[in-house]
């Protein structure tokens, strides 16, 4: 019931500074009334064990607290539920192509390049609350890992089970990648439509054009934001494959088709990055993410709750306490 509440009117608080005040003021002003009465002997009054008397100053007590109450209810407790409404939101569908080939293990980005991708995809996924998403991922062949959705969950969880081991095929099929994406966004009604291409290499298999692929991607209206993944100069990365499993490593020069990249970016009306570390590859998607925003209407609705009533209602209580004490059980004494 008292949960998430909070006080329209706090400044009433400030008066709760005069309680203390009033209760010294009340003391000091009884002992200076009480009257004196002067006998010559209290023997008659040896046996009386009455404590009534000193439970007196509890009446005045409960008139403080009552007051203390009634100010606390003027400061206008209360709780909000707000709803909203989310309208217009044709959103932007985004086709994340993700280049699985065994050169992603390079460890030039920590602990590879695969993992780096990883996170910072599932980071960008968080921040497209209103757009539908979906993975495609390519080696030597291309397939889709997830179809466009609106279920975050279900994204992340298919760019975390994104493993160098799901390539049908060795190879860089840059043209399979976009093909597959286009394939996969050609029928979408979204304002705007999307595909982030990351590879670290160049295209030498598959049985599409990168050239063609980009030509299918302008004639649906699909922006590709390429992104090379790769440091400048030599990597330590996987050259062959132990006989105990385990993958060798060896610096290998990165090689990355930036002309290729750089072209099928500015055709499609997108733009080529190149993430030489983590960071960077985590600047680019911040960038993409504000490049393409979704424009969305939302509407609030507050639904107040005044929690004031059983507060007035207590402090009435206390006061009618006190007014029976004082007229029953205190009467003689007043």
């Amino acid at each position: 019931m008292w949960q998430d509440v909070f006080f329209e009117n706090p400044e009433w608080f400030w008066l709760l500074l005069l309680l203390p005040l009033l209760g010294a003021w009340h003391f000091i002003k009884r002992n200076k009334e009480n009257p004196v009465v002067h006998i010559s002997s209290i023997n008659g009054f040896a046996n009386s064990k009455s404590i009534l008397p000193k439970l007196r100053p509890v009446l005045y007590v409960l008139r403080l607290l009552a007051l203390g109450l009634f100010i606390v209810a003027m400061a206008r407790p209360r709780t909000v539920d707000v709803t909203s409404q989310i309208k217009g939101t044709e959103g932007i569908d985004i086709v994340i192509a993700a280049d699985i080939s065994t050169s992603m293990l390079a460890q030039d980005f920590k602990p590879n390049r695969l993992e780096a991708l990883k996170e910072v995809a599932a980071e960008f996924v968080d921040r497209r609350k209103t757009d539908r998403i979906g993975v495609v991922i390519y080696a030597g062949e291309s397939y889709t890992k997830t179809p466009l959705t609106s279920d975050k969950a279900l994204v992340k969880n298919a760019i975390k089970d994104i493993d160098f081991t799901d390539a049908i095929d060795g190879g860089t099929a840059i043209g399979m990648g976009i093909a597959t994406s286009v394939n996969r966004l050609k029928e979408s009604n979204a304002e705007s439509k999307v595909i982030i291409l990351l590879t670290d290499g160049v295209n030498n298999s598959g049985f599409i054009d990168p050239e063609i692929a980009t030509e299918l991607a302008m004639e649906y209206d699909i922006k590709i934001y390429s992104i090379g993944i790769g440091t400048q100069g030599r990597a330590m990365s996987p050259v062959r494959v132990l006989s105990n499993g385990q993958f060798e490593y060896r610096p290998v020069e990165v090689e990355i088709d930036e002309e290729l990249l750089t072209r099928i970016s500015n055709e499609t009306g997108g733009k080529y990055y190149r993430a030489t570390n983590q960071d960077k590859l985590a600047e680019i998607y911040e960038e993409i993410d504000a490049l393409e925003k979704t424009e969305i209407e939302e509407e609030k609705f507050y639904d107040y709750e005044e929690k004031f009533k059983p507060i007035v209602i207590l402090g009435l209580g206390l006061l009618l306490f006190e007014f029976i004490l004082r007229n029953t059980l205190f009467r003689s004494f007043v």
